[in-house]
Protein backbone atom coordinates (compact mmCIF):
# COMPACT_ATOMS: atom_id res chain seq x y z
CA UNK A 1 0.00 0.00 0.00
CA UNK A 2 1.12 3.30 -0.76
CA UNK A 3 0.85 6.07 2.49
CA UNK A 4 -2.23 6.43 4.39
CA UNK A 5 -4.97 8.96 2.52
CA UNK A 6 -2.92 8.35 -0.85
CA UNK A 7 -4.86 6.31 -3.38
CA UNK A 8 -3.72 3.40 -5.44
CA UNK A 9 -4.70 4.05 -8.98
CA UNK A 10 -5.58 0.31 -10.35
CA UNK A 11 -7.75 -0.77 -13.48
CA UNK A 12 -9.69 -4.64 -12.25
CA UNK A 13 -9.44 -6.90 -15.09
CA UNK A 14 -12.98 -6.50 -16.47
CA UNK A 15 -11.80 -2.57 -17.27
CA UNK A 16 -13.42 -1.22 -13.75
CA UNK A 17 -11.10 1.85 -12.34
CA UNK A 18 -10.15 1.55 -8.50
CA UNK A 19 -9.54 3.64 -6.41
CA UNK A 20 -7.53 2.19 -2.92
CA UNK A 21 -6.81 4.67 0.12
CA UNK A 22 -5.77 3.39 3.48
CA UNK A 23 -7.36 4.24 6.46
CA UNK A 24 -6.88 4.09 10.23
CA UNK A 25 -10.69 4.78 10.50
CA UNK A 26 -12.56 1.72 12.73
CA UNK A 27 -15.24 2.24 9.46
CA UNK A 28 -14.72 1.29 5.62
CA UNK A 29 -16.14 2.98 2.78
CA UNK A 30 -16.21 1.25 -0.29
CA UNK A 31 -18.36 2.75 -3.53
CA UNK A 32 -18.83 2.41 -6.95
CA UNK A 33 -19.25 5.84 -9.09
CA UNK A 34 -20.76 5.35 -12.60
CA UNK A 35 -20.01 7.60 -15.17
CA UNK A 36 -23.76 8.61 -16.10
CA UNK A 37 -26.37 11.11 -14.30
CA UNK A 38 -29.10 13.69 -15.49
CA UNK A 39 -26.82 15.40 -18.49
CA UNK A 40 -26.88 11.75 -20.06
CA UNK A 41 -30.09 11.52 -20.81
CA UNK A 42 -32.49 11.78 -23.92
CA UNK A 43 -35.12 14.41 -23.48
CA UNK A 44 -37.37 10.83 -23.54
CA UNK A 45 -35.75 9.24 -20.67
CA UNK A 46 -35.91 12.62 -17.97
CA UNK A 47 -36.02 11.13 -14.59
CA UNK A 48 -34.41 8.03 -15.65
CA UNK A 49 -31.06 8.07 -13.76
CA UNK A 50 -32.48 8.58 -10.53
CA UNK A 51 -35.13 6.00 -11.21
CA UNK A 52 -32.41 3.04 -11.77
CA UNK A 53 -30.65 4.10 -8.95
CA UNK A 54 -34.00 3.52 -6.71
CA UNK A 55 -34.89 0.32 -8.48
CA UNK A 56 -30.96 -0.91 -8.15
CA UNK A 57 -31.83 -1.99 -4.59
CA UNK A 58 -34.90 -4.34 -6.07
CA UNK A 59 -33.44 -7.51 -7.04
CA UNK A 60 -30.20 -8.92 -8.96
CA UNK A 61 -30.01 -11.80 -11.03
CA UNK A 62 -28.85 -13.88 -7.95
CA UNK A 63 -30.39 -11.79 -5.04
CA UNK A 64 -34.34 -10.33 -4.34
CA UNK A 65 -34.78 -7.17 -3.09
CA UNK A 66 -34.45 -8.41 0.75
CA UNK A 67 -31.66 -10.66 0.09
CA UNK A 68 -30.01 -7.16 -1.12
CA UNK A 69 -30.56 -5.08 1.83
CA UNK A 70 -29.77 -7.74 4.35
CA UNK A 71 -26.23 -8.18 2.96
CA UNK A 72 -24.92 -5.01 4.15
CA UNK A 73 -27.64 -4.40 6.79
CA UNK A 74 -27.38 -7.82 9.08
CA UNK A 75 -24.13 -7.01 10.24
CA UNK A 76 -24.38 -3.41 10.93
CA UNK A 77 -23.21 -1.67 7.81
CA UNK A 78 -25.21 0.47 5.75
CA UNK A 79 -26.30 0.81 2.37
CA UNK A 80 -27.16 4.10 0.21
CA UNK A 81 -27.07 6.03 -3.08
CA UNK A 82 -27.48 8.85 -5.14
CA UNK A 83 -27.99 10.64 -8.30
CA UNK A 84 -26.19 13.84 -9.98
CA UNK A 85 -25.88 15.96 -12.81
CA UNK A 86 -23.12 13.93 -14.01
CA UNK A 87 -22.93 10.64 -11.61
CA UNK A 88 -24.66 8.09 -9.82
CA UNK A 89 -22.44 6.79 -6.69
CA UNK A 90 -23.40 3.54 -5.33
CA UNK A 91 -21.84 3.17 -1.19
CA UNK A 92 -21.42 1.37 1.77
CA UNK A 93 -20.22 2.36 5.32
CA UNK A 94 -19.32 -1.25 6.68
CA UNK A 95 -16.96 -2.96 9.41
CA UNK A 96 -13.88 -3.24 7.79
CA UNK A 97 -13.86 -7.60 8.22
CA UNK A 98 -16.92 -6.74 5.74
CA UNK A 99 -15.15 -4.91 2.44
CA UNK A 100 -15.10 -8.46 0.42
CA UNK A 101 -18.98 -8.93 0.55
CA UNK A 102 -19.68 -5.10 0.63
CA UNK A 103 -17.76 -4.88 -2.95
CA UNK A 104 -19.25 -7.96 -4.07
CA UNK A 105 -22.52 -6.63 -3.75
CA UNK A 106 -22.17 -3.15 -4.94
CA UNK A 107 -20.71 -4.68 -7.93
CA UNK A 108 -23.85 -7.10 -7.93
CA UNK A 109 -26.53 -4.00 -7.50
CA UNK A 110 -24.51 -1.95 -10.12
CA UNK A 111 -24.11 -4.53 -13.14
CA UNK A 112 -26.43 -7.53 -12.34
CA UNK A 113 -29.70 -5.86 -11.38
CA UNK A 114 -33.01 -7.04 -13.07
CA UNK A 115 -35.57 -4.07 -12.86
CA UNK A 116 -38.43 -6.55 -12.08
CA UNK A 117 -41.38 -4.83 -13.56
CA UNK A 118 -43.72 -5.63 -10.44
CA UNK A 119 -41.73 -3.37 -8.21
CA UNK A 120 -41.21 -0.96 -10.86
CA UNK A 121 -44.49 0.80 -10.50
CA UNK A 122 -44.45 0.76 -6.71
CA UNK A 123 -41.05 2.37 -7.26
CA UNK A 124 -42.18 4.68 -9.14
CA UNK A 125 -44.95 6.31 -6.61
CA UNK A 126 -42.17 6.69 -4.10
CA UNK A 127 -40.53 8.92 -6.42
CA UNK A 128 -43.55 10.51 -7.42
CA UNK A 129 -43.57 10.81 -3.33
CA UNK A 130 -40.34 12.87 -3.31
CA UNK A 131 -41.10 14.86 -6.37
CA UNK A 132 -43.87 16.13 -3.97
CA UNK A 133 -42.14 16.50 -1.18
CA UNK A 134 -39.53 18.45 -2.75
CA UNK A 135 -42.05 20.72 -4.32
CA UNK A 136 -42.66 21.10 -0.89
CA UNK A 137 -39.49 22.44 -0.32
CA UNK A 138 -39.64 26.26 -2.04
CA UNK A 139 -35.37 26.91 -0.38
CA UNK A 140 -34.79 23.13 -2.24
CA UNK A 141 -37.02 23.98 -5.64
CA UNK A 142 -35.32 26.97 -6.72
CA UNK A 143 -32.21 25.61 -7.03
CA UNK A 144 -33.26 23.08 -9.41
CA UNK A 145 -35.28 25.80 -10.86
CA UNK A 146 -32.23 28.26 -11.34
CA UNK A 147 -29.81 25.63 -13.08
CA UNK A 148 -32.99 25.58 -15.94
CA UNK A 149 -32.96 28.88 -16.54
CA UNK A 150 -28.86 29.21 -16.40
CA UNK A 151 -28.93 26.31 -18.99
CA UNK A 152 -32.44 26.84 -20.86
CA UNK A 153 -33.00 23.47 -22.73
CA UNK A 154 -29.61 21.91 -22.03
CA UNK A 155 -29.53 18.12 -20.15
CA UNK A 156 -27.58 19.97 -17.37
CA UNK A 157 -30.55 22.29 -15.95
CA UNK A 158 -32.79 19.29 -16.03
CA UNK A 159 -34.97 18.34 -12.80
CA UNK A 160 -32.84 15.22 -11.49
CA UNK A 161 -35.77 13.71 -9.97
CA UNK A 162 -38.11 14.08 -13.58
CA UNK A 163 -41.75 14.34 -13.22
CA UNK A 164 -43.94 11.73 -12.34
CA UNK A 165 -46.27 11.38 -15.55
CA UNK A 166 -42.89 10.39 -17.73
CA UNK A 167 -42.22 8.46 -15.19
CA UNK A 168 -44.81 6.22 -15.15
CA UNK A 169 -44.55 5.56 -18.83
CA UNK A 170 -41.22 4.21 -18.12
CA UNK A 171 -40.95 0.21 -18.22
CA UNK A 172 -38.52 -2.54 -17.13
CA UNK A 173 -36.95 -2.66 -20.70
CA UNK A 174 -36.51 1.03 -20.93
CA UNK A 175 -34.44 0.55 -18.30
CA UNK A 176 -32.39 -2.16 -19.25
CA UNK A 177 -31.75 -0.40 -21.85
CA UNK A 178 -30.32 2.71 -20.32
CA UNK A 179 -28.16 0.63 -17.96
CA UNK A 180 -26.80 -1.34 -21.01
CA UNK A 181 -25.63 2.01 -22.42
CA UNK A 182 -23.78 4.10 -19.18
CA UNK A 183 -23.61 0.73 -16.43
CA UNK A 184 -20.52 -1.06 -18.15
CA UNK A 185 -17.23 -1.74 -15.56
CA UNK A 186 -15.21 0.92 -17.95
CA UNK A 187 -17.15 3.19 -16.90
CA UNK A 188 -17.23 3.29 -13.69
CA UNK A 189 -15.07 3.66 -10.54
CA UNK A 190 -14.62 0.88 -7.43
CA UNK A 191 -13.67 3.21 -4.30
CA UNK A 192 -12.10 1.62 -1.16
CA UNK A 193 -11.25 3.84 1.69
CA UNK A 194 -10.27 1.21 4.78
CA UNK A 195 -7.38 -0.20 6.96
CA UNK A 196 -4.82 -2.22 4.53
CA UNK A 197 -5.22 -5.42 6.23
CA UNK A 198 -9.00 -5.13 5.27
CA UNK A 199 -8.35 -4.66 1.43
CA UNK A 200 -9.53 -8.03 -0.32
CA UNK A 201 -5.98 -9.24 -1.66
CA UNK A 202 -7.54 -10.62 -4.62
CA UNK A 203 -8.47 -7.63 -5.83
CA UNK A 204 -4.81 -6.02 -5.37
CA UNK A 205 -3.50 -9.37 -7.08
CA UNK A 206 -5.59 -9.26 -9.86
CA UNK A 207 -5.44 -5.69 -10.57
CA UNK A 208 -2.96 -3.59 -12.84
CA UNK A 209 -1.33 -0.29 -12.26
CA UNK A 210 -3.90 2.57 -13.70
CA UNK A 211 -1.73 3.62 -16.78
CA UNK A 212 -2.07 7.21 -18.38
CA UNK A 213 -4.27 6.20 -21.56
CA UNK A 214 -7.06 4.86 -18.45
CA UNK A 215 -7.21 8.62 -16.69
CA UNK A 216 -9.62 10.30 -18.47
CA UNK A 217 -12.64 9.00 -16.73
CA UNK A 218 -15.58 10.93 -18.64
CA UNK A 219 -18.38 9.21 -19.99
CA UNK A 220 -18.34 8.63 -23.61
CA UNK A 221 -21.34 10.14 -23.90
CA UNK A 222 -19.96 13.09 -22.51
CA UNK A 223 -19.36 15.25 -25.38
CA UNK A 224 -22.80 15.18 -26.91
CA UNK A 225 -24.07 16.58 -23.69
CA UNK A 226 -21.81 19.86 -23.31
CA UNK A 227 -23.65 22.61 -23.35
CA UNK A 228 -22.70 26.11 -25.71
CA UNK A 229 -21.71 28.40 -22.59
CA UNK A 230 -22.54 32.21 -22.62
CA UNK A 231 -19.79 34.33 -21.50
CA UNK A 232 -19.96 37.32 -19.17
CA UNK A 233 -19.60 39.02 -22.47
CA UNK A 234 -21.53 37.82 -24.71
CA UNK A 235 -24.94 36.68 -22.44
CA UNK A 236 -27.39 39.62 -22.46
CA UNK A 237 -28.45 41.55 -18.74
CA UNK A 238 -31.85 40.04 -17.49
CA UNK A 239 -34.17 41.37 -14.91
CA UNK A 240 -34.90 38.94 -12.40
CA UNK A 241 -37.18 36.56 -13.36
CA UNK A 242 -40.33 35.74 -11.01
CA UNK A 243 -41.92 33.20 -10.09
CA UNK A 244 -45.18 33.09 -7.99
CA UNK A 245 -45.98 30.33 -5.63
CA UNK A 246 -47.73 31.70 -2.77
CA UNK A 247 -45.00 31.21 -0.22
CA UNK A 248 -44.53 32.73 3.16
CA UNK A 249 -41.18 33.72 2.45
CA UNK A 250 -39.54 35.23 -1.16
CA UNK A 251 -36.72 32.63 -2.28
CA UNK A 252 -34.30 34.40 -3.83
CA UNK A 253 -31.09 32.99 -5.59
CA UNK A 254 -28.40 35.06 -7.24
CA UNK A 255 -25.88 33.28 -9.51
CA UNK A 256 -24.04 32.67 -12.82
CA UNK A 257 -21.69 30.30 -14.73
CA UNK A 258 -18.25 29.59 -13.16
CA UNK A 259 -15.65 26.93 -13.95
CA UNK A 260 -15.16 23.27 -13.50
CA UNK A 261 -13.60 21.93 -10.93
CA UNK A 262 -9.94 21.47 -13.00
CA UNK A 263 -9.81 24.85 -14.01
CA UNK A 264 -7.15 27.16 -12.24
CA UNK A 265 -10.34 29.71 -11.55
CA UNK A 266 -12.20 27.30 -9.64
CA UNK A 267 -10.07 27.53 -6.29
CA UNK A 268 -10.15 31.12 -6.21
CA UNK A 269 -13.81 31.29 -7.17
CA UNK A 270 -14.16 28.71 -3.92
CA UNK A 271 -12.41 31.36 -1.93
CA UNK A 272 -14.71 34.17 -3.01
CA UNK A 273 -17.94 32.10 -2.49
CA UNK A 274 -16.61 31.31 0.83
CA UNK A 275 -15.75 34.90 1.91
CA UNK A 276 -19.33 35.94 0.61
CA UNK A 277 -21.59 33.23 2.01
CA UNK A 278 -19.47 30.41 3.36
CA UNK A 279 -20.25 28.69 6.57
CA UNK A 280 -18.48 30.95 8.90
CA UNK A 281 -20.50 33.65 10.32
CA UNK A 282 -18.18 36.65 9.73
CA UNK A 283 -18.98 36.06 6.22
CA UNK A 284 -19.81 39.11 4.53
CA UNK A 285 -23.38 37.93 3.37
CA UNK A 286 -24.19 36.74 6.52
CA UNK A 287 -23.08 40.17 8.54
CA UNK A 288 -24.70 42.49 6.13
CA UNK A 289 -27.84 41.05 5.96
CA UNK A 290 -28.30 39.20 9.24
CA UNK A 291 -26.17 40.20 11.88
CA UNK A 292 -26.18 44.13 11.00
CA UNK A 293 -29.82 43.82 9.94
CA UNK A 294 -31.61 41.00 10.78
CA UNK A 295 -33.44 40.77 7.16
CA UNK A 296 -32.52 37.05 6.61
CA UNK A 297 -32.68 33.99 8.89
CA UNK A 298 -30.50 31.84 5.93
CA UNK A 299 -28.06 33.10 3.43
CA UNK A 300 -25.47 31.04 2.16
CA UNK A 301 -23.22 31.06 -1.51
CA UNK A 302 -22.06 27.55 -2.96
CA UNK A 303 -20.40 26.11 -6.21
CA UNK A 304 -21.53 23.44 -8.17
CA UNK A 305 -18.39 21.82 -10.49
CA UNK A 306 -18.77 19.97 -13.30
CA UNK A 307 -16.97 18.59 -16.03
CA UNK A 308 -16.47 21.53 -18.34
CA UNK A 309 -18.68 24.42 -16.57
CA UNK A 310 -19.73 25.46 -12.99
CA UNK A 311 -22.50 27.13 -10.81
CA UNK A 312 -22.06 29.71 -8.86
CA UNK A 313 -25.06 30.98 -6.77
CA UNK A 314 -26.31 32.80 -3.62
CA UNK A 315 -29.85 31.96 -1.90
CA UNK A 316 -31.25 33.97 1.02
CA UNK A 317 -34.97 34.08 2.03
CA UNK A 318 -36.38 36.96 3.23
CA UNK A 319 -39.90 38.69 3.76
CA UNK A 320 -41.59 39.74 0.41
CA UNK A 321 -40.80 43.74 0.95
CA UNK A 322 -37.06 42.99 1.78
CA UNK A 323 -36.14 41.86 -1.37
CA UNK A 324 -34.95 44.62 -3.30
CA UNK A 325 -33.26 45.81 -0.15
CA UNK A 326 -31.47 42.61 0.04
CA UNK A 327 -30.54 42.53 -3.36
CA UNK A 328 -28.91 45.79 -3.58
CA UNK A 329 -26.83 44.99 -0.32
CA UNK A 330 -25.73 41.34 -1.93
CA UNK A 331 -24.94 43.68 -5.14
CA UNK A 332 -22.72 45.97 -2.80
CA UNK A 333 -20.80 42.97 -1.52
CA UNK A 334 -20.20 41.49 -5.09
CA UNK A 335 -18.68 45.39 -6.64
CA UNK A 336 -16.63 45.13 -3.64
CA UNK A 337 -14.90 42.64 -4.66
CA UNK A 338 -15.21 43.29 -8.36
CA UNK A 339 -13.66 46.88 -7.63
CA UNK A 340 -10.43 45.91 -6.24
CA UNK A 341 -8.27 42.82 -5.07
CA UNK A 342 -8.50 41.83 -1.86
CA UNK A 343 -5.17 43.19 0.76
CA UNK A 344 -2.41 41.02 1.47
CA UNK A 345 -4.19 40.61 5.20
CA UNK A 346 -7.50 39.70 3.71
CA UNK A 347 -6.64 37.31 1.52
CA UNK A 348 -4.32 35.42 3.83
CA UNK A 349 -7.09 35.15 6.15
CA UNK A 350 -9.62 33.74 3.77
CA UNK A 351 -7.33 31.20 3.18
CA UNK A 352 -6.50 30.05 6.70
CA UNK A 353 -10.42 29.84 7.56
CA UNK A 354 -10.94 27.57 4.03
CA UNK A 355 -8.09 25.19 4.75
CA UNK A 356 -9.09 25.23 8.66
CA UNK A 357 -12.81 24.24 7.43
CA UNK A 358 -11.55 21.61 4.68
CA UNK A 359 -9.82 20.21 7.79
CA UNK A 360 -12.79 19.86 9.78
CA UNK A 361 -14.98 18.63 6.95
CA UNK A 362 -11.52 16.03 6.39
CA UNK A 363 -12.50 14.01 9.35
CA UNK A 364 -15.71 12.82 7.47
CA UNK A 365 -14.34 9.70 5.97
CA UNK A 366 -17.80 8.91 3.93
CA UNK A 367 -17.73 12.35 2.44
CA UNK A 368 -13.88 12.28 1.80
CA UNK A 369 -14.26 8.97 0.28
CA UNK A 370 -16.73 10.11 -2.41
CA UNK A 371 -15.23 12.85 -3.07
CA UNK A 372 -11.89 11.45 -3.91
CA UNK A 373 -13.47 9.18 -6.66
CA UNK A 374 -15.80 12.21 -8.27
CA UNK A 375 -12.57 14.29 -8.36
CA UNK A 376 -11.03 11.53 -9.54
CA UNK A 377 -14.02 11.17 -12.44
CA UNK A 378 -14.25 14.93 -13.10
CA UNK A 379 -10.08 15.83 -13.92
CA UNK A 380 -8.57 12.39 -13.72
CA UNK A 381 -6.86 13.76 -10.68
CA UNK A 382 -6.77 12.47 -6.86
CA UNK A 383 -5.54 15.07 -4.33
CA UNK A 384 -4.78 15.31 -0.99
CA UNK A 385 -5.90 18.16 1.63
CA UNK A 386 -2.20 19.37 1.75
CA UNK A 387 -1.98 19.46 -1.98
CA UNK A 388 -5.73 21.02 -2.01
CA UNK A 389 -4.27 23.57 0.28
CA UNK A 390 -1.04 24.46 -0.99
CA UNK A 391 -3.30 25.31 -4.22
CA UNK A 392 -5.70 27.58 -2.11
CA UNK A 393 -2.26 29.17 -0.97
CA UNK A 394 -1.22 29.94 -4.71
CA UNK A 395 -3.99 31.99 -5.77
CA UNK A 396 -3.09 35.82 -6.05
CA UNK A 397 -5.34 38.59 -5.66
CA UNK A 398 -5.17 39.51 -9.32
CA UNK A 399 -6.83 35.89 -9.78
CA UNK A 400 -9.27 36.71 -7.30
CA UNK A 401 -10.37 40.05 -8.72
CA UNK A 402 -10.28 38.73 -12.52
CA UNK A 403 -12.38 35.74 -11.25
CA UNK A 404 -14.71 38.01 -9.88
CA UNK A 405 -14.51 39.94 -12.44
CA UNK A 406 -15.53 37.64 -14.63
CA UNK A 407 -18.51 35.54 -12.50
CA UNK A 408 -20.04 38.85 -10.89
CA UNK A 409 -20.08 40.77 -14.17
CA UNK A 410 -23.62 42.39 -14.14
CA UNK A 411 -24.30 40.78 -17.32
CA UNK A 412 -23.59 37.20 -16.44
CA UNK A 413 -25.56 37.34 -13.17
CA UNK A 414 -29.19 35.83 -13.30
CA UNK A 415 -31.77 36.23 -10.25
CA UNK A 416 -34.35 34.03 -9.70
CA UNK A 417 -37.22 34.61 -6.98
CA UNK A 418 -40.32 32.32 -5.57
CA UNK A 419 -42.69 34.50 -4.23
Amino acid sequence: MQQPGIPQLLTLPDGMRCLVAESSAHTAYVGILVGVGTRHETDAESGMAHLVEHMSFKGTERRSAMQVINRIETVGGELNAYTGKEETVYYAACLPEHVGRTVELLCDIVFHSTYPEAELAREVEVVCDEIESYEDSPSELIYDSFDAMLFPGMPLGRNILGHAERLRQFTSRDLHGFTQRHYRPQNAILYIHAPAAAIPKALLRNATPLSPETRDCKSPQQASCTPTLPTAATAPQLSPTVIHRSTHQAHVIIGAQAFPLSDPRHMAMTLLSNILGGPGMNSRLNLALREKRGLVYTVESSIAAYTDTGVWTTYFGCDAHDVRRCLRLVGSELRRLTDAPPTARQLAAAKRQLCGQLTIAYDNVENRAISMAKRYYLTGQTLTLRQICDAIADVTPELMLQTARDVFAPEALRTLIFD
